[in-house]
């Protein structure tokens, strides 16, 4: 399992490496009824160099929490989706995507991901 706050761990080191900033950032939208938080992630370097969003739909209720604790849920849940689309993190092995809600082990380090900073917009495709 690994949470936004995991990936952003991981991430700031390779950030200050190649002299890149990321900005996360949420919004709130009414669908049919229904209110979502709108996460966006990203990542710049004199350019924006790539950009991805993600929705996590806040619950109603849920028991044990008031109304800033299941906003606050469903905010760290689009930002984790954001950040995963952002740097390619296959989520397969998450639980939220098996949805078996057993533990799983804990990723300890990102180290061993080799990121490379693109020249030019293009080599991002």
């Amino acid at each position: 399992y690994r949470s936004a706050e995991d990936i952003l761990e991981a991430v700031k080191p390779l950030l200050k490496k190649y002299e890149c900033d990321l900005t996360l950032s949420d919004d709130i939208v009414a669908v049919g009824g229904r209110v979502y938080v709108k996460a966006t992630a990203m990542l710049c370097d004199t350019d924006v160099i790539a950009e991805v969003s993600a929705f996590a739909r806040e619950a109603e209720t849920k028991k044990g929490m008031d109304d800033a604790q299941i906003t606050g849920s469903a905010s760290s849940y689009a930002r984790k989706y954001a950040l995963n689309g952002l740097f390619c993190i296959d989520d397969t092995k998450d639980p939220d995507a098996t949805n078996t809600h057993g533990k799983s082990e804990k990723i300890k380090s990102y180290k061993d991901i080799q990121i490379t900073k693109p020249k030019t917009k293009e080599d991002l495709f």
